[in-house]
């Protein structure tokens, strides 16, 4: 292996073994959860909005490395920025921060459950809370992912 694919690698078995921002929220503002049979992967995220921002996010669940790793970088991304922000990331930002943007397709459905239950969780709060009418456009986004 090269040494970029050696500190993928370990990046990736760090963040499973220790992933950020692993737990729940109490009252969050919007959950969702999903999961991928094939595999067993099962994710719920939690977060808090405020001014129009993710003040808090946080994800539990169960899964192999891969989603697990892609879990923890996804909500290290998102903490902080606003929604139109969050709105707009996409599945190579985070791929590329683990190294994974050549993922084998069996594999792909791993990495990007959390960014999924991400952008539905999202258009859901939008659909809720601010009776935003390009929320849709999340939601097929979120079902086209994989």
């Amino acid at each position: 292996m090269s040494s970029n694919a050696d500190i993928y690698h370990e990046m990736i078995v760090e963040y499973s073994r220790h992933p950020s921002n692993f737990g729940k929220i109490e009252n969050p503002d919007v959950t969702y959860h999903d999961s991928n049979p094939l595999c067993g992967d099962s994710i719920d995220i939690f977060m808090n909005i405020n001014d129009n921002k993710v003040s808090d996010i946080k994800f539990h669940g169960r899964g192999c490395a891969i989603c697990m790793a892609c879990s923890s970088v996804m909500t290290e991304i998102v903490k902080g920025k606003t929604i139109d922000d969050v709105k707009k990331i996409q599945k190579d930002d985070i791929l590329g921060e683990l190294g994974l943007q050549n993922l084998q397709a069996v594999r792909i459905k791993c990495a990007l459950l959390s960014l999924k239950v991400l952008k539905y969780a999202i258009y859901t709060y939008l659909a809720n809370h601010l009776n935003d009418t390009n929320a849709d456009a999340l939601k097929q986004e979120a079902s086209a992912l994989y």
